[in-house]
């Protein structure tokens, strides 16, 4: 079934196609010295009401056969019987119409014999009516076409929304092991400050849980939940560890993938902080670069380790354990960038000199 406007469209096409006819017609007629315009215009119209009519029957008693368009010689046969119909009723249609208003103008509609009348405008039908049955045809292929598309485009926006609610869901409890695990390891130590993490981590459930069913926030939402796990990671390596932030306010507005930047920001405490005694110092950072989005997460003292054959194939292989192939989070924030954006979006880790790892997504940026 076509939308209205594809109906309005083909029926202004059908109503400037039968005017272009009349005008020829009252052309010709001028041309060869008539008088009263208005005969053309009843000779020409009254074969396009009949034909419209003819062809309103058609398609309302053949459009349950729209399904055979895959076999089309199936869906030709059913147009087909309709031929018949036309070589028996165009003539007393259009012919009537012609009849009927001379009549009531005080004239008579002369013209050749019925036999001849009707072997002269069945074959004008046989051709208009093929011309008709192809164009049908093309158009609602085409329009079948279009439908499977659109069917196709969904589907695939409900496997990648399916695809992107599944990463999401792993994240949340991915993040609160870690963070459990976190606050577990103060309990039989320091009491008070075990009791401190697990209000910050309210607190950040809190803002986890607003995200939750989504799978892009704004840059400001993420820094806010970014801000809170830090505040709970350096309350347990308090004086090992120092954060500093350099985010232009001018980019909160923009979308981000949810719960992107904490999988960077916990690799650094989990391969870098927990394994030093010296004080490590973290900077995050977001700005612009010409189209893109550019978020980094950098230490001064983490180190990669050598990429495998794999790893060093793909250049924007994502790393994660320092180097490796990466943990859940890494993984599934690589999975998630190629499901929203594609090749559009990246996610590198360098090594920085004397030492340190810099972590670098960069997102389309449409402003």
């Amino acid at each position: 079934m076509f939308s209205k406007r594809a109906q309005l469209a083909i029926g202004a096409a059908w109503i400037l196609f039968w005017l272009l006819m009349i005008t020829t017609e009252v052309q010709d007629y001028l041309r060869d010295g008539g008088h009263h315009i208005w005969q053309p215009v009843l000779w020409t119209g009254s074969s396009g009401v009949a034909g419209t009519l003819l062809l309103y029957l058609q398609r309302r008693h053949t459009r349950r056969y729209d399904k055979l368009l895959g076999t089309p010689w199936r869906w030709f046969g059913h147009q087909l019987l309709w031929l018949p119909v036309y070589w028996i009723s165009f003539v007393p249609l259009a012919f009537g119409i012609r009849h009927a208003v001379y009549r009531l103008a005080g004239d008579r509609y002369t013209h050749e014999g019925w036999p001849a009348i009707f072997l002269y405008e069945d074959v004008k039908m046989t051709v208009f009516f093929f011309v008709f049955v192809l164009i049908l045809f093309g158009v609602l292929s085409y329009h079948a076409m279009q439908e499977e598309k659109l069917r196709a485009e969904r589907a695939s926006g409900a496997v990648r929304q399916a695809q992107l609610q599944q990463l999401t869901q792993q994240m949340q409890p991915h993040f609160l092991f870690n963070a459990l695990n976190t606050i577990s390891s103060l309990m039989h130590s320091d009491v008070d400050r075990a009791d401190a993490m697990l209000i910050q981590l309210a607190d950040l459930l809190r803002a986890t849980l607003d995200a939750s069913g989504q799978h892009e926030a704004t840059l400001e939402a993420e820094f806010r939940l970014l801000r809170g796990y830090a505040l709970l990671m350096s309350e347990r390596f308090a004086e090992r560890v120092s954060v500093e932030w350099d985010i232009d306010p001018a980019l909160l507005a923009y979308k981000v993938p949810v719960m992107s930047l904490q999988p960077l920001l916990e690799n650094v405490f989990k391969h870098t902080v927990e394994r030093r005694r010296q004080p490590t110092r973290i900077h995050v950072s977001a700005s612009r670069e010409q189209d893109a989005l550019v978020l980094r997460v950098e230490d001064d003292a983490g180190t990669l380790a050598a990429p495998s054959d794999a790893a060093a194939s793909a250049p924007d292989a994502v790393s994660g354990q320092r180097g490796a192939s990466g943990g859940i989070g890494l993984r599934n924030l690589r999975e998630r960038l190629a499901t929203l954006h594609g090749a559009q979006a990246s996610l590198i880790l360098t090594p920085l000199s004397p030492a340190g790892v810099r972590a670098e997504m960069r997102l389309p940026c449409a402003c």
